[in-house]
């Protein structure tokens, strides 16, 4: 009943934050930078404040044309190369004249859209055939195509990285960390020739016993049948989907802003008073942040409620209890794919220790082939996003895709034009 609600105020709001944007782009004209338009600043500001307040759920471009490889810019061109009602399997085609190593990135589904790792994307471009995992809103996906759940995100991680094929290589930022290892082991353990050479594990949360976040502690609040009472409702009558169960992305959404109330208000008040003192850099980065971040899709009820039972309550990975299609998740069987975990000091989703159990999980891969990282200095965000992803963290997930190299840095100011986020406020 909830999200039938929220879309009643969402269809009401519409045209008011429309006619507010389209009045804001017509005062834009009439500023001319001098202190004579102070006023009409004044006016611009109060209505793109309020126009940018308003969520979508259409995911935004990735936005890649071209990328530098060594010394030349290359064309990049998007290419759906294997497709299920859940998701699409993304390239990002390049024409160079040497072979890159293969790397599946698999994105968070959590209630924003892969472009979410735009700026991880970003970095790993130049050096690594990239494809990610673009995930679709489930309010789109008509309750015909079936469920999705944690056995379904593992299906689709197999099944993806068999297109890319032998010696390819396997990168989950958050969330998905549980179901890339849980794949991972599976094939292993089969001897699938697919199975990744790499694993790059990032502020995933493997045992969530550890050092206990705050979201942690909310997932051990109540029992199961409360999330679903609660937090699950059916998707509104005039969207593909409708009918069925979902998560809505606003209520995850609404969350994450919860948890960082001030540092929000503080954001929108800056851009209120970037727009009125002139500082149009500033009051863009806000812009591009905001329309990533208010950009929300829905999750299937089954991966939603699944994953707050198996990872946050009951631990079953960690515990040596998951099981997918029946057979028991062995991660130890996993002895020839190397593995990088990564953490944030600050993280205050995915805490210190969770993500590095995953070494102790793998307990007969050699301790050659295991590597952890702590990036003491960023919050959740920063692990993926931003400068010390780009020329702190990535060089290691370099020498565990190509262990020896050394990773050729593009130029800064290519590498990093993604705007830099609140710190610690992007769900993933």
């Amino acid at each position: 009943m909830y999200y039938q609600l929220y879309q009643n105020q969402a269809d009401f709001m519409a045209p008011i934050r429309a006619a507010a944007q389209g009045m804001g782009g017509v005062l834009r004209q009439f500023d001319n930078g001098g202190p004579e338009s102070f006023g009409v600043r004044q006016w611009r500001a109060s209505l793109e404040l309020l126009a940018s307040t308003g969520l979508t759920h259409k995911r935004p471009p990735f936005g890649f044309t071209t990328v530098q490889v060594g010394n030349a810019e290359v064309a990049v061109e998007e290419e759906v190369v294997a497709s299920t009602p859940f998701g699409n399997l993304l390239h990002f085609k390049k024409d160079v004249a040497v072979a890159q190593p293969k790397l599946l990135v698999v994105a968070p589904m959590s209630g924003h859209f892969a472009t979410l790792l735009r700026g991880t994307v970003q970095v790993l471009l130049p050096e690594n055939d990239v494809y990610i995992t673009d995930w679709a809103n489930a309010r789109d996906i008509a309750p015909a195509a079936g469920r999705f759940g944690m056995d379904e995100f593992i299906d689709h991680v197999i099944q993806f990285q068999h297109v890319l094929g032998p010696d390819s290589h396997v990168l989950a930022v958050c969330q998905p960390a549980i179901p890339v290892l849980a794949a991972v082991a599976v094939m292993a353990e089969d001897r699938d020739p697919a199975t990744p050479a790499s694993m790059t594990l990032m502020a995933g949360p493997i045992d969530t016993r550890i050092n206990p976040t705050e979201v942690n502690r909310l997932a051990m609040e109540h029992e199961i049948d409360w999330f679903e009472r609660n937090l699950v409702d059916a998707v509104p009558w005039r969207f593909a989907g409708a009918g069925r169960k979902v998560y809505p992305g606003i209520a995850q959404l609404s969350a994450f802003i919860s948890m960082n109330v001030e540092r929000h208000s503080r954001a929108f008040g800056d851009y209120y008073r970037n727009i009125v003192g002139g500082d149009s850099v500033r009051a863009e980065a806000h812009r591009k942040f905001y329309d990533e971040y208010l950009a929300v899709m829905d999750l299937p009820a089954e991966f939603y409620l699944e994953t707050v039972q198996q990872v946050f309550q009951d631990h079953d990975l960690a515990l040596g209890r998951m099981t997918y299609r029946g057979r028991p998740v062995r991660p130890e069987a996993i002895t020839g794919t190397r593995l990088l975990t990564v953490e944030a000091g600050r993280d205050d989703i995915c805490s210190v220790g969770q993500t590095e159990a995953a070494a102790t999980l793998c307990s007969n891969l050699p301790a050659a082939m295991k590597h952890h990282h702590l990036q003491a200095d960023v919050g959740h965000y920063g692990v993926f996003n931003g400068r010390r992803w780009a020329s702190e963290i990535y060089p290691l997930v370099r020498q565990v895709i190509v262990p020896g190299c050394e990773p050729a840095t593009p130029p800064a100011e290519k590498q990093l034009a993604v705007p830099k986020p609140v710190d610690g406020v992007a769900p993933a």
